[in-house]
């Protein structure tokens, strides 16, 4: 990530996203890690077509999404673009799709 692509100030910090550096998690399936506090923590994640999370997910503390583009299938329903899906502590789902996607996620930390 680029000096002219971040903006930090005390309280906020701002990126563009697609400035941001994917890092593959399996063929298909890229995450930039986007900035975070120590109360929670954002990413953007990019799934090509027929992909499929590489393990289930399971969550301590509570964890957000929300789909940009494409169709996320978990835990056996279909979620469009506009999309917003939170999940409690204690959760868990392995996210795939069979047209691609794009999803926007936050992951609290714990207190």
């Amino acid at each position: 990530m680029s000096e002219e692509t971040q903006t930090v100030t005390l309280l906020k910090t701002v990126v563009n996203v697609d400035d941001v550096d994917p890092h593959e998690v399996v063929p298909g399936i890229l995450r930039r890690r986007l900035p975070g506090t120590e109360y929670a923590r954002g990413w953007l994640i990019d799934f090509a077509a027929g992909t499929e999370w590489p393990e289930v997910d399971e969550h301590l503390t509570e964890e957000r999404y929300f789909v940009l583009s494409g169709e996320v299938i978990d835990g056996g329903e279909r979620h469009g673009p506009g999309s917003y899906v939170v999940f409690a502590p204690g959760s868990a789902h392995r996210p795939r799709t069979e047209t691609g996607a794009r999803m926007l996620g936050i992951s609290l930390m714990a207190a």
